[in-house]
């Protein structure tokens, strides 16, 4: 019976076209990712080779006629296998419902890009595809990643191969220090090409550099520092798997609004008239709409309190048609001193409820004093006088001290 288990770990049929393979496969691959789900590393691994075998014509052919033990002879000298494989480290433990602790990668993995993207309060109530040009490091097409027409190389004769070079420094007698570095002759790759053999196209550095725009789509109800991650969009080297493109999202400051997960809040300023007797006010919000609020006459607004608005905060990001509330903190402007004639201030107090009366204590030593307007830039005059007359004593007597008098 032939073998399914690499079919059946992306969960395509034997028959599966190589569009149906590959959708599977990224469908999988999102999901058990290590940087969404850490904890499914060892399923991600499974998804890979899976995909590494049946992606590949020569090595499905292999697998769909020998299954895995197939493709384990063939390993050595096989199409497509080099001679580190991975089988040389998953037979040994099994690869399926055994683990795969022994699996490594073949494939070096190149560093990610992040971008920072600025977007406003709008962009993320509302929702925007954003344009970002970002230039990239592509493999040549002229040379296929080679760097020389023939597509041969040699060995570098200052590394020996290995990409790097070691230096010993001596720090004292019979005392020293080794060095490793990058070779700078060939930029670490342990191979450099003939100067006459080299690629015009991209002069030997098997990758040229170009331009490429990424529409990047800000969802409804995406917050300050979210991640949205282009897979494989990174620099590409030769025989190194692209690093990934992340955009990390970095939102503006807004002159009305500011935000707290799917809340938003706000300060509005409101006269004495309109917290005692009521008000109506129109707020635009994010997406243009205008919003009217009624405050109703009786019921009074204190300076410092806060109102909330339920449904018209910010969407929830994966759920849009769920809204946070809107939260108004009122300051109450007070009219200034002087305002009104003795006649009108009458007739306010008999509108208003009734100031306590003080009961003033039964003593004839009680002292009438004014209520000042308090200055910190002005000092006390009685102090000042006092100071002034000390220095007057201390002057007087000549010794530093005021006058004893007898």
């Amino acid at each position: 019976m032939a073998e399914t288990k690499l079919y059946d770990v992306l969960n395509v049929h034997r028959g599966a076209s190589d569009g149906e393979i590959k959708k599977a496969y990224r469908k999988l691959a999102k999901e058990f990712h290590p940087d969404k789900n850490p904890e499914a590393g060892d399923k991600f691994k499974e998804i890979s080779f899976a995909y590494e075998v049946l992606s590949d014509p020569k090595k499905r052919s292999i697998y769909d006629k020998h299954g895995l033990k197939g493709l384990q002879e063939g390993a050595a000298d096989g199409p497509g296998f080099t001679h580190d494989d991975l089988f040389s480290h998953l037979f040994g433990g099994g690869i399926f419902g055994m683990g795969m602790s022994g699996m490594h990668s073949r494939t070096q993995r190149g560093e990610d890009t992040v971008h920072p993207l600025k977007v406003s309060l709008e962009d993320l109530y509302n929702g925007k595809t954003a344009k970002l040009q970002l230039s990239k490091n592509v493999i040549c097409t002229v040379c296929s990643g080679k760097g020389s027409k023939s597509g041969l190389t040699d060995p570098c004769r200052t590394c020996h191969g290995s990409g790097f070079k070691v230096t010993f420094r001596q720090l004292g007698p019979n005392l020293h220090q080794q060095l490793q570095s990058r070779c700078s002759d060939c930029a670490g790759e342990g191979e450099v090409t003939n100067e006459k053999d080299r690629c015009g196209h991209c002069s030997g550095k098997k990758v040229i550099n170009e331009s490429k725009i990424l529409d990047v789509y800000i969802d409804k109800g995406m917050r300050e520092s979210q991640r949205i991650c282009f897979r494989g969009e990174g620099d590409q080297q030769p025989d190194v798997e692209p690093g990934d493109v992340i955009i990390v999202l970095q939102q503006k400051p807004h002159n009305k609004f500011q935000r707290s997960g799917d809340n938003l809040y706000m300060t509005h300023t409101i006269s004495l008239t309109e917290a005692l007797c009521g008000f109506s006010m129109v707020i635009r919000h994010l997406d243009g709409r205008d919003i009217l609020v009624k405050h109703p006459a009786g019921k009074v607004i204190k300076p410092g309190d806060i109102k909330g608005i339920s449904g018209q905060g910010m969407p929830q990001y994966k759920n849009p048609f769920e809204f946070g509330s809107l939260y108004i903190k009122f300051d109450v402007s007070f009219p200034e001193s002087n305002f009104a004639l003795e006649e009108q201030l009458k007739i306010l107090s008999s509108l208003l409820p009734p100031a306590p009366q003080e009961t003033l204590p039964p003593s004839d030593e009680v002292e009438e004093v004014d209520l000042l307007d308090y200055d910190p830039n002005v000092r006390n005059n009685n102090t000042n006088r006092s100071e002034a007359y000390d220095e007057e004593e201390m002057n007087s007597s000549g010794t530093g001290f005021p006058c004893v008098h007898q």
